[in-house]
């Protein structure tokens, strides 16, 4: 081995294993050798500061020695020498990673603390780095955050420096963090949000006390101030971009917002009472208050108070009761926008304030602390708050360092809850009686009437609950029943009629921002606020922090409450009018929109909430008549789209599964931020069927059996019966793979499957009514057989082979594949050659295979039609009529219908509106005669005229006689069917092997004879 004089700086050898005490010592003497920095050493100490933390890694794992030889070298002070010298961002990039590195493998507690014990690591915080280099502040930013994984009761210590009360505290590990709140880089900007909830998350009395004091209200108003303009910046992207050009721009900022609640709620979840008085005053009076209820109100000409649109505020408020769960945050918003009105924006509004509120228990004040600032102003018992979205006084920094700096008796100037001088008898008497303030019990209650004192909004008085029509008794939280109460709420209105002066219901003008919300649910052009205003309804109504009684005396019931029979009828209205629009044929109310309405519904009248009890509904009985009104208005639109094409079937079934599949999630729905755009009409947007309107005759038939479904579904739940029709297929009725069958006196046929692996099985072949099934032997029972594959018949594809005539190609379409209308891949359940024993058998599996497939597709036609209230036969038969929209009596099918009737058929046919402008599709076939005899339809007519031979399929006088028999035939006519003639390879009359039982019905009609 060569020595590496000039190179290494030293005389010592290099020690082959890089893993060892011998190693260490080397690379201290490289480092003693080259503590100035200079750029013919800077890759040696990069390289140096790389391996020692690999070998401090490898030491904390197998060899205590190395760590001990690290602390007693005081290795870390290497690392503050070489930081202070302007070494450049290379040096300080590796070294910042070889900590982090370092600190996120550490595993032994004792080698971490033996790291942090003599203060080095934060002097490394407080080292003023050259954040300008993006890559310095990414490695910085991730120590700092690895450094918070690190904190628990034991290691706060070493970060928070307690010196003693009467000198300056510091946590710099915190305060630094913090300053990076606003910073330009999101990453940066959620490390430090990381950040924050760890050290919130450590119990510690006195460095809890040190955040209340000294750094809660700076940073929780320095962090409302950026939330506000994040929301500004919001509502300018949205204005701006009408034609949905820059919906990625805006879902970035709608992701940033949500990211903001959340990390406002965890903070407001770890139940600090002290921390969480100062952010619930901030965000009401200098956010929520002031920007988004107030955004509520109309906009005037010279109003030049910061604002946004109404549709942002109810989006943006709708999503803060969806996150937010904070009781006395919520309820204090909740009671301002349902009984507030706009003096609340005055310039003072005067507050009486109660000093000892918490005073018992050895609970910690929430009103200390009070200085006269322009938030507030305190005199002689009374505050005068003055709401607004104003900027702090100071960025945070500034006010970090003139707080750090001051000693501890230091007020709080931006929040009630700080330490008020001479409440506890010294300055610092609070901390020093060892309570634990994350420890203490919050009473709710007590919390939630402070802050209503901050707010200017107290506890609804019996005024107010008398100006609302709701008794005195009710709203005192006493324990009285339900009935009791609907006693007094009679008696006071037996005492209103006898002459008596009772205050009448305060009408919703008086209440501008309920009021707003109530505007905003009118549907007259399009639905785009109506979705937002539905949205805060519902949110109000989940939210686990506002209290029941709340929510009742304002009438708009909660998930937990009872049902009663007094409901909201001006709500309940709003709900019905959104739906009866939705159920118009030009109708631009959303399918997402009329989901929100009957979500909403459920909520008012006491339908489908699970702790309710089952099967009560308080729906008046003029309602209940609007809501059938509705569904028939849904019913009769869906029939203009009746078809039997077979696209129309699986576009059926395809949207009732998909909607019972993924039902509405309020939740992710506001996540998205495409619904904050004007209602799209294409899918070119890319937006969700359910959040746009429908574009083209395919979609709007979508949209019309969406509809259909969902208000048949609220009239069923509202009327308490079970749903008998839908799904069409009842899965518990149909024969499941490894069922063993009874297959005696069965049609069996049997055949070699061949998938697409190649791979060879023997199987006898059965055609259920609704289902083909394969079937292997039972090897213990005789005449029983065990299905090794099922598949509906009515998404079966059938084909012969030109090559063999023993052999049949089948395709078995999964079912929620089986429509091409969704664009989803068509991936086959069963792809595969069938093999038969001869030619015969073959020819008689392809008949019963596709007459199997026309009678289960026609099958359920007819029960949707049956669901449709659609008149005619409903019988089982092969096929309904060509537009069983057109079937309008039941004697147009019986012997001897005249022709007149049979023009009036068409003339209402004509009357419809066709859906797909195609020809008809293969394997179509008219019904056929209850009881006289067998009649093809019009692709058996098809299939007969192209065989030589059937002279009488092409005789003029029955092609009349089939005219006269189904005057509500297709409007192509006949003549139409019979130009397409079929490939003779795929024709087997069956109908003409069977002989007629008797004469036939017309005289004129031939007989038809076995071939």
């Amino acid at each position: 081995m060569l020595k590496g004089r000039g190179w290494f700086g030293g005389g010592l050898w290099k020690n082959k294993n890089p893993h060892s005490l011998e190693h260490l010592r080397y690379l201290y003497n490289v480092l003693s050798k080259n503590q100035v920095v200079q750029d013919s050493n800077r890759g040696l100490l990069v390289e140096t500061l790389r391996s020692i933390a690999e070998i401090l890694i490898w030491g904390d794992q197998n060899d205590s020695s190395v760590f001990d030889f690290f602390l007693e070298k005081n290795m870390l002070s290497f690392f503050l020498r070489i930081m202070k010298q302007k070494c450049g961002s290379y040096v300080c990039v590796q070294l910042l990673q070889t900590l982090n590195i370092l600190f996120e493998n550490i595993r032994n507690e004792t080698s971490l603390y033996y790291l942090l014990s003599n203060n080095h690591v934060n002097s490394i915080i407080v080292h003023k780095f050259d954040f300008s280099d993006e890559e310095v502040m990414a490695y910085y930013i991730s120590f700092l955050k690895t450094l918070s994984l690190k904190l628990n009761a034991h290691t706060i210590h070493f970060f928070y420096n307690e010196v003693s009360f009467k000198h300056t505290n510091d946590f710099p590990l915190y305060t630094e963090a913090i300053k990076f709140f606003n910073h330009p880089e999101s990453m940066v900007r959620i490390a430090v949000r990381t950040l924050t909830l760890n050290v919130y998350r450590v119990n510690d009395q006195s460095m809890l006390q040190f955040i209340r004091d000294r750094t809660a209200a700076p940073y929780f108003s320095n962090l409302v101030w950026f939330i506000g303009n994040h929301i500004l910046e919001l509502e300018n992207c949205v204005r701006s971009d009408v034609d949905h050009n820059s919906r990625g721009r805006l879902a970035d900022l709608v992701a940033e917002h949500l990211d903001h609640l959340h990390y406002l709620n965890d903070i407001l979840r770890l139940d600090i009472t002290a921390l969480n008085v100062v952010l619930a005053d901030h965000l009401l009076n200098r956010l929520l208050v002031p920007l988004l209820v107030y955004s509520l109100n109309p906009r005037q000409e010279k109003d030049d108070r910061p604002r946004v649109s109404s549709v942002v505020s109810l989006f943006l408020l709708a999503q803060v009761f969806l996150i937010v769960s904070h009781a006395p945050l919520v309820r204090a918003l909740a009671k301002i926008i349902f009984h507030a009105d706009n003096s609340i924006f005055s310039e003072d509004t005067i507050v009486l304030q109660e000093m000892n509120i918490e005073r018992e228990a050895g609970r910690s004040l929430l009103t200390e602390n009070i200085s006269k600032t322009d938030s507030e102003v305190c005199c002689q018992g009374q505050r005068l708050v003055r709401r607004g979205f104003i900027a702090p006084e100071e960025p945070l920094e500034k006010s970090l360092q003139a707080r750090t700096s001051s000693g501890s008796g230091s007020s709080s100037s931006h929040s009630p809850s700080g330490r008020m001088e001479g409440a506890s008898g010294s300055e610092g008497g609070s901390a020093g009686e060892g309570q634990d303030v994350a420890a203490v019990p919050t009473d709710q209650e007590a919390e939630e009437a402070a802050l209503c004192r901050e707010l200017g909004v107290s506890s609804p008085t019996a005024e107010i609950m008398a100006c609302i029509g709701i008794s005195d008794l009710e709203a005192t939280h006493v324990n009285i029943t339900d009935e009791e109460k609907e006693q007094l709420r009679a008696s006071d209105q037996a005492g209103a009629s006898a002459g008596e002066s009772q205050p009448k219901e305060r009408p919703v003008t008086s209440r501008p921002f309920l009021q707003s919300i109530f505007s905003s649910l009118d549907c007259c052009g399009d639905d785009y606020s109506a979705l937002f205003g539905l949205s805060l309804l519902y949110a109000l109504g989940h939210n686990p922090g506002i209290n029941q009684d709340l929510l009742d005396i304002s009438l708009v019931p909660g998930e937990a409450s009872e049902p009663k029979s007094v409901y909201n009828t001006q709500l309940v209205d709003k709900m019905l009018e959104i739906i009866t629009l939705s159920c118009q044929y030009n109708s631009r109310v959303r399918v997402a929109t009329l989901e929100m309405s009957l979500l909403v519904l459920k909520q008012l009248i006491g339908v489908g909430s699970s702790n309710r009890r089952k099967h009560v509904s308080f729906l008046r009985d003029h309602h209940l008549a609007t809501l059938e009104g509705a569904r028939e208005e849904a019913t009769l639109m869906l029939r203009n789209f009746y078809k039997t094409e077979e696209i129309f079937l699986d576009m059926f079934e395809d949207e009732w599964h998909e909607m019972h599949r993924k039902p509405l999630n309020v939740e992710y729905l506001l996540q998205d931020a495409s619904v904050l755009l004007p209602p799209a009409g294409t899918p070119l947007t890319g937006i969700d069927f359910n959040k746009r309107l429908p574009c083209g005759e395919v979609e709007r038939a979508r949209r019309a059996m969406r509809v259909f479904f969902l208000v048949r579904e609220m009239s069923l739940a509202v009327r308490d019966e079970p749903d008998t029709h839908l799904p069409l297929t009842n899965p518990a009725a149909c024969v499941q793979v490894a069922d063993v069958l009874d297959l005696n006196n069965s049609d069996l046929i049997a055949c070699v499957v061949i998938p697409r692996d190649g791979q060879r099985s023997r199987r006898f072949l059965v055609i259920d009514v609704i289902q083909l099934i394969l079937v292997e032997p039972d090897t213990r029972r005789l005449g029983w057989g065990v299905a090794k594959f099922v598949g509906f018949l009515q998404d079966l594809e059938v084909m012969g082979d030109k090559d063999d005539s023993r052999v049949l190609h089948l395709t078995i379409h999964r079912p929620s594949a089986s429509s091409g209308a969704t664009g989803r891949p068509t991936t086959p359940l069963l792809a595969a050659k069938f093999i038969f024993d001869d030619h015969i058998r073959c020819m008689a599996a392809k008949q019963r295979l596709t007459k199997g497939r026309i009678k289960a597709r026609q099958r359920k036609l007819h029960q949707i039609a049956r669901l449709l209230e659609l008149p005619g036969h409903l019988q089982p038969c092969p096929s309904p009529p060509a537009h069983a929209l057109h079937t309008m009596r039941q004697e147009a099918h019986r012997r001897g219908v005249s022709r007149a009737s049979g023009g009036e058929g068409r003339s209402r046919s004509q009357s419809h509106r066709p859906l797909f402008n195609v020809s008809r599709v293969p394997g179509f076939a008219l019904k056929r005669e209850g009881g006289a005899g067998l009649q093809p339809g019009p692709d058996a007519q098809d299939q007969v005229a192209a065989c030589s031979g059937r002279s009488e399929s092409q005789s003029p006088s029955r092609l009349g006689r089939q005219k006269s028999r189904h005057p509500q035939g297709t409007r192509e006519g006949i003549s139409r069917s019979t130009s397409r003639p079929r490939p003779r390879s795929e024709e087997i009359p069956m109908e003409d092997m069977m002989t007629t039982a008797g004469p036939q019905t017309s005289p004129s009609l031939p007989k038809m004879q076995r071939k």
